[in-house]
C-alpha cells in the first residue's frame, strides 16, 4: 500500500505545473476557452441561431447571446432528454444533474456532457488531491479508502438512453476504475434512493475499513459521523478510523460545521479543503491550507463573465471580463461551458480577494438574500454576523434559516430567524444583539433601515428543538445529495412551514 500511495501522489503531483501555468497566463487560458468552446458548437441548432462562426472576439459574443437563466434553456433540455442530440453541444448528452435548486422546489435538469465530466468534474476532484499532495507531500492517503455520500440516480421517463441524477451519483456512477477502487462502500449502497436507510448501511460497512478520507456536503457528513459513533460507542472518528487525514467538502458553508468536526476528529493534522462544485461545473479549489479563498480553475472547458450586482436587474446588463474585476465586489456568475450552456447565470456571487492569482470567496445567491426593505442583506453577512454571535456565546450552530417579518399595523418590519445549535449560547439575548450589531458593521443598508427601529426592528430568534431542519427536509424529501437548507429568502415560504411544524403557528 505504502508502494501505491507514492505513485497516486506522485502522480497527482504532476498535475500542479499546468495549475501553475493558468495562474500565471489567466487571461491567455480563458481566451483559447474561449475560442475552443465557440468554434466547437458552431454546427449546433444553438450555434446557427447566434452565428457562431462569424463571432470572434468576447464582446461580439455578449452582444449577440443574451444572458441565460434556466427558464431560457428548459425547452432545450427537454427535446434533449426525449433523445434529440446536437442542439446545444455536439456530443451526445445523455445525462442530467436533476437540481432542486436553492431558492425553489421546482426541480432542474442540467446537462451534463462527456467533456463536463472528464475535463471539469473529473478534474476538478483529481485537482482537490493534487493540491492535497502537493502541500502534505507526507500524505497517506491512498493507502485507505475514501467515503462519499452521493444522491440517487435513476433512468428517466422520456427515453432508455437518458439519465438524471444527483450530480454527486451521476459522477459515482461514472467513475473510473482506479477511483471506485479506492471507495466505500459500493455502488449499491452509495445510490440508495433511501437517504436513512443509506446512511445506516454506510455506518455499518464502513467501520470495518480503514478509511482515510472524507468527501461530501458537510451536513450529510456530521449525520454519518454520529451515526457512526452511536453504533461503536466511541468518542470520536479517529478511534473508529486511526488514520483519518483528510477530508474534502463543499456545497455549503463550512464555517458552522468546523468546530463540530473538530471535535469530532480532535487532531491538529486533520486537512480539511473546501470545493466550489455545482451541478453546472466545478469553479474553485482552496488552494492554500492558512486561507479559506478558493482558486478559481480556469481550463476545466468554462469561459466566465462576471456581472455586479448594482445591475442584476437591468433588462440587457453589462458583464465584466476576468480582467476587468475588481476586489471586494459582488458579482453574479455567468458562465458558458462544454456542456452547451451559455452565457447561463448560476444564481450564485461571488467577490474577488485577489487578483494575481485570482482567488474569492462565495459571498451568496443572486436570490438567496433578504431585501424586503432595502437592507440587501446577502448570505455572506448572515454567515459573518452569525460568526461573530458564536464567538461571543460559546455556540455551535447546526443549521438555520431566515427570513422578513412585514410591517404590519404600523410596526416596522424586522427579520425572523430559525436557528437550530449544536451548542446553546450562554445567553440567547446576548446572541441576538450580537448578531444584530454585527450586521449593522458590516452593512450599511441595514444599518440605515434599523435607525431607531423605523424601518426595520430588532432580530426576532427562535431557539428550534434538535433535529427541528432534518425533520423539515425529511418531509419535503429533500435529505441527502445535494440538497441544503435555504439560508435566506425574501419571503416566509421557509420560515411559516417550519414555525408550523415548531408549534409556534
Amino acid at each position: 500500500m505504502a508502494l501505491l500511495n507514492s505513485l497516486f501522489t506522485w502522480i497527482m503531483k504532476k498535475r500542479i505545473h499546468q495549475i501553475e501555468l493558468f495562474m500565471k497566463y489567466p487571461h491567455d487560458v480563458q481566451e483559447e476557452w474561449f475560442q475552443s468552446l465557440i468554434s466547437t458548437a458552431e454546427a449546433t441548432e444553438w450555434g446557427k441561431k447566434y452565428d457562431y462562426t462569424s463571432i470572434l472576439t468576447p464582446e461580439e459574443y455578449k452582444n449577440r447571446v443574451p444572458i441565460q437563466d434556466y427558464e431560457d434553456v428548459k425547452v432545450y433540455v427537454d427535446r434533449m432528454i426525449k433523445g434529440e442530440q446536437n442542439l446545444i453541444w455536439p456530443s451526445d448528452i445523455k445525462w442530467f444533474a436533476k437540481s432542486s435548486g436553492t431558492t425553489s422546489d421546482r426541480s432542474k435538469f442540467i446537462p451534463v456532457s462527456l467533456e463536463a465530466l472528464e475535463d471539469c468534474h473529473y478534474q476538478g476532484g483529481k485537482d482537490m488531491l493534487s493540491i492535497y499532495c502537493h502541500n502534505r507531500p507526507e500524505n497517506k492517503v491512498f493507502t485507505g479508502k475514501s467515503v462519499v455520500i452521493g444522491g440517487s440516480s435513476q433512468i428517466n421517463n422520456f427515453s432508455p438512453d437518458s439519465y438524471y441524477g444527483d450530480l454527486s451519483s451521476i459522477l459515482i456512477r461514472n467513475l473510473p476504475f482506479w477511483a471506485e477502487f479506492k471507495r466505500t462502500p459500493n455502488l449499491e449502497v452509495t445510490l440508495n434512493p433511501n437517504f436513512e436507510e443509506k446512511i445506516e448501511q454506510i455506518a455499518q460497512i464502513t467501520i470495518k475499513e480503514n478509511v482515510t478520507s472524507l468527501a461530501g456536503v458537510p451536513t450529510w457528513n456530521l449525520v454519518m459521523a454520529k451515526r457512526i459513533l452511536e453504533i461503536t460507542g466511541k468518542d470520536n472518528l479517529l478511534e473508529v478510523w486511526p488514520n483519518l487525514e483528510f477530508y474534502g467538502h463543499g456545497g455549503v458553508s463550512f464555517k458552522p460545521y468546523r468546530e463540530q468536526f473538530e471535535k469530532l476528529i480532535p487532531s491538529a493534522d486533520m486537512y480539511y479543503l473546501e470545493n466550489y462544485n455545482a451541478s453546472e461545473g466545478y469553479f474553485g479549489l482552496q488552494d492554500r491550507s492558512d486561507s479559506e479563498d478558493l482558486l478559481l480553475m480556469l481550463d476545466y472547458g468554462i469561459y466566465y463573465e462576471f456581472l455586479p450586482m448594482e445591475h442584476i436587474d437591468e433588462e440587457h446588463p453589462k458583464t465584466l471580463d476576468l480582467s476587468e474585476v475588481e476586489i471586494g465586489k459582488n458579482y453574479a456568475l455567468i458562465i458558458s461551458t462544454n456542456a452547451g450552456l451559455w452565457r447561463y447565470k448560476i444564481g450564485d456571487t461571488i467577490k474577488f480577494t485577489s487578483l494575481s492569482p485570482y482567488r474569492f470567496q462565495i459571498s451568496g445567491r443572486t436570490k438567496h438574500y433578504i431585501n424586503t426593505f432595502g437592507e440587501e442583506v446577502i448570505v455572506d453577512n448572515a454567515e459573518k454576523a452569525l460568526s461573530e454571535a458564536c464567538k461571543a456565546t460559546g455556540a455551535v450552530i447546526k443549521d438555520y434559516t431566515a427570513g422578513p417579518i412585514y410591517f404590519n399595523d404600523g410596526k416596522a418590519g424586522a427579520h425572523e430567524w430559525i436557528i437550530e445549535f449544536e451548542n446553546q449560547p450562554s445567553d440567547l439575548q446576548q446572541f441576538s444583539e450580537v448578531l444584530d450589531k454585527t450586521l449593522r458593521e458590516i452593512n450599511s443598508d441595514y444599518d440605515a433601515k434599523r435607525y431607531k427601529d423605523m424601518a426595520l426592528g430588532f432580530p426576532i430568534i427562535h431557539n428550534a428543538a434538535p433535529d427541528t431542519f432534518y425533520i423539515w427536509m425529511k418531509s419535503r424529501g429533500k435529505l441527502g445529495g445535494q440538497n441544503k437548507v435555504p439560508r435566506l429568502a425574501n419571503n416566509r415560504e421557509h420560515i411559516e412551514p417550519i414555525l408550523e411544524l415548531m408549534g409556534t403557528r
